[in-house]
């Protein structure tokens, strides 16, 4: 952690960094409360310094993915929930992966950082206490604790991974389809993030058009019906977020 204190001095631009530094600098003469961008500047540091030797599936570094969710997250909170653009948000999006996929733990992110954003990269972590667990389940729980702004960074995540899905296996993919539909797109739709519903709605129609045409409504219907059955059960949480997000745009 020798570079705590010195990291201004280390950071360098990359193409992805310019993208969302460059965003967020347009975004922040539109908003009434501007984000500090020697903030961000910090978390693309840190992501790119431990996610450095890491490659996607799609033959990128991996580090461009939490930057990316990073813009998504900027473009969509300054113009549709203001309250929401925050460094805190754009720190935890570029960290998303940090405690999961590097050697930065809970504490390193607390003296970087702070604890609530060493919290909330945490809840972003697939690897619990009591095990690993999926991506539709960490949304859930993210639901269940009421942490709506960080369940927002989840789905951005999902989104971005969607865009890059052709370079999983086909059945690897066909997993992370059908997941999405049941998880990410219904609390989308309930949301009422209606650009971000039809992305990913978009991603998933595409998807099993290309590879499984002949059962692409079969898909969508038995995955719809584990769907709506599981709204019945978090209906009144999807409400609750719906309020959430028309108070935060107030």
């Amino acid at each position: 952690m020798e570079d705590i204190d010195i990291w201004q001095k280390k950071f360098e631009f990359c193409d992805y960094s310019k993208k969302l530094i460059g965003r967020i600098e347009y975004l922040n003469t539109i908003v009434d409360s501007p984000i500090d961008i020697t903030e961000v500047e910090k978390g693309i540091y840190y992501t790119r310094k431990y996610h450095a030797t890491q490659m996607r599936q799609s033959g990128e570094p991996y580090y461009s993915h939490p930057i990316e969710v990073a813009i998504m997250l900027a473009d969509f909170t300054a113009l549709e929930a203001p309250k929401l653009y925050k460094s805190y948000m754009m720190n935890v999006a570029l960290l998303h992966d940090t405690i999961e996929d590097t050697i930065l733990t809970h504490a390193d992110i607390s003296k970087i950082f702070d604890k609530n954003i060493a919290d909330n990269v945490e809840r972003l972590t697939r690897i619990k206490p009591y095990g690993k667990i999926s991506s539709g389940e960490m949304l859930n729980l993210l639901i269940q604790e009421q942490r709506y702004d960080i369940a927002l960074i989840k789905v951005f995540d999902r989104l971005h991974n969607l865009q890059t899905i052709n370079a999983k296996s086909t059945e690897k993919a066909l997993e992370t389809v059908k997941e999405t539909i049941e998880s990410f797109l219904l609390i989308a739709a309930y949301l009422e993030i209606r650009t971000v519903e039809q992305q990913l709605l978009n991603v998933c129609n595409n998807f099993i058009k290309q590879h499984f045409p002949s059962e692409q409504k079969a898909i969508f219907r038995s995955v719809y019906e584990i769907s709506f059955f599981n709204f019945k059960i978090i209906q009144n949480k999807l409400k609750r977020m719906q309020y959430y997000f028309r108070k935060k745009k107030a």
